[in-house]
């Protein structure tokens, strides 16, 4: 299997573009490229699909087991001709200073992935060389492929940038990309904005020039020569159970502008005890889709579409209808302001469904940014008590005024190493901050699902 992981010197040198272009380049010379993300990421993820036209999935060493990271790589890679993994942040960053655990090193050196190095080289000459030098000497054990040079000024300036590196290093120059405007993806504070929002035409044209920065700029023969050592042979997909099962249930899951982040493994995980993903617009539905047996709202920017969810009253209504009914709803970040009475965006309030007694403002910085372990310390719709789940926490609000409700998690922030209880739960209704990850304890999906099932009307059940 051909593949490489496209890591960078430090967060914010273009490693998304540089992985996009590679993407996109191989794309169109026909292959079938199966893009992943190193990290808790969901914004990167949704260009990559968007790019390639196949989802992307998160691998991750902390969130993760050894072999569950194997099992992800492996069964997405099913039917693809090269894998291109993006990595997070600088390449051997990770939970701490001393070593690599939740690195993208750790990731490409268990995957066997060739790491081509994204560099910054935007106000950079020979000193270039020094960087390359030190990822070349710092860890013997990973296979750095080659770099790729970023924001290059002209080809004057990457002459001599070759010429520096070439004269001191032994890695090979994959190729370089410009300062492109057009290639731009905006920020906001939660990063990236996601592929959703860009109109289908412009998307398509992004593409293009991607495309065509790739062909001209990289040496995509030689990413081609790359290959991902992981063994592949005997590998199945997993087995899905169908919707027109006795078991079956249907689970309304959000997805438009304001809510857009899951991870594709919970979504399979899910599948594979019998749901059926029914997707739906809090935005713009008038209704929730019909016989629903449960409810997942993940998290987005609910903030950003705050008065158009306040406005679709309909669907605030037939949410309460539905918590009130006893069917499950589990929330997570946005999903649980969305539940909420109110949300407050800078000098405005919007009323949310309010289905939990929470009052949310959103804040101007990063509030308990960070992986985070989560034990139950009661039974709840993801399990029993004691059990113990891996997860993410990343959100700019908080919640300003709290009543009378329950917690069922003990939550451990890793890198503040502040713990608090947290998991708020309402009757069958259960919501977090925490992105958690089902395949770090895949008996949170079977659980869910087995709690679906037992809440199940004789209404829902014919649907």
């Amino acid at each position: 299997m051909k593949g490489l992981l496209v890591s960078g010197t430090a967060s914010g040198v273009g490693k998304t573009t540089v992985a996009l272009a590679i993407m996109a380049g191989l794309r169109r010379r026909g292959l079938v490229v199966q893009p992943f993300k190193c990290g808790p990421d969901f914004l990167d993820t949704g260009h990559h699909t968007r790019i390639c036209g196949r989802t992307a999935r998160n691998l991750d060493t902390w969130m993760l087991s050894v072999e569950a990271n194997r099992s992800v790589l492996r069964n997405a890679a099913l039917g693809a001709d090269v894998v291109v993994a993006e990595g997070m942040m600088g390449l051997f960053d990770g939970k701490n200073g001393s070593t690599e655990i939740g690195s993208s090193a750790e990731i490409a050196k268990l995957l066997r992935l060739p790491v081509a190095l994204v560099v910054d080289a935007a106000k950079s000459a020979r000193s270039v060389a020094a960087v390359v030098l030190g990822f070349e000497m710092f860890d013997e054990d990973l296979r750095l492929a080659g770099v790729i040079l970023n924001r290059v000024a002209s080809e004057r300036h990457y002459e001599m940038l070759r010429e520096a590196i070439e004269s001191s290093c032994t890695t090979k120059i994959l190729g370089w990309l410009p300062l492109e405007p057009a290639i731009a993806i905006p920020e906001r504070h939660l990063g990236l904005h996601g592929a959703a929002e860009q109109a289908a035409d412009g998307q398509e044209a992004a593409i293009d020039a991607f495309a065509a920065l790739a062909a001209k700029h990289l040496d995509l023969d030689g990413l081609l020569e790359l290959e991902c050592g992981l063994e592949m042979a005997g590998v199945e997909p997993p087995r899905v159970a169908t919707s027109a099962s006795a078991d079956a249930v249907r689970v309304g899951v959000p997805s438009d502008h304001a809510f857009s982040f899951y991870y594709e493994d919970n979504l399979d995980l899910l599948r594979e005890q019998g749901a059926k993903i029914v997707w739906f617009s809090p935005m713009t539905d008038a209704s929730l889709p019909s016989g629903l047996d449960a409810l997942y709202l993940g998290g987005g920017y609910p903030e950003l579409h705050a008065k158009q969810l306040s406005g679709n009253r309909q669907m605030l209504e037939e949410v309460r209808t539905f918590a009130a009914s006893g069917r499950p709803i589990y929330a997570e970040c946005g999903g649980m302001l969305y539940l909420s009475e109110s949300l407050s965006v800078d000098e405005d309030s919007y009323a949310m469904a309010g289905v939990l007694p929470l009052s949310m403002q959103m804040t101007d910085r990063l509030v308990q940014f960070g992986y985070v372990t989560v034990e139950f310390t009661e039974d709840c719709l993801l399990g029993r008590r004691g059990t113990v789940v891996r997860g993410h926490s990343f959100h700019h609000s908080r919640i300003v005024s709290q009543g009378d409700i329950a917690t069922n998690y003990h939550v451990q922030y890793s890198m503040s190493g502040k713990e608090e209880l947290e998991g708020f739960r309402q009757g069958n209704v259960l919501a977090s901050y925490i992105h958690v990850h089902f395949r770090a304890n895949p008996a949170v999906a079977e659980n869910f699902v087995a709690a679906i099932r037992q809440t199940r009307t004789p209404q829902a059940v014919t649907a």
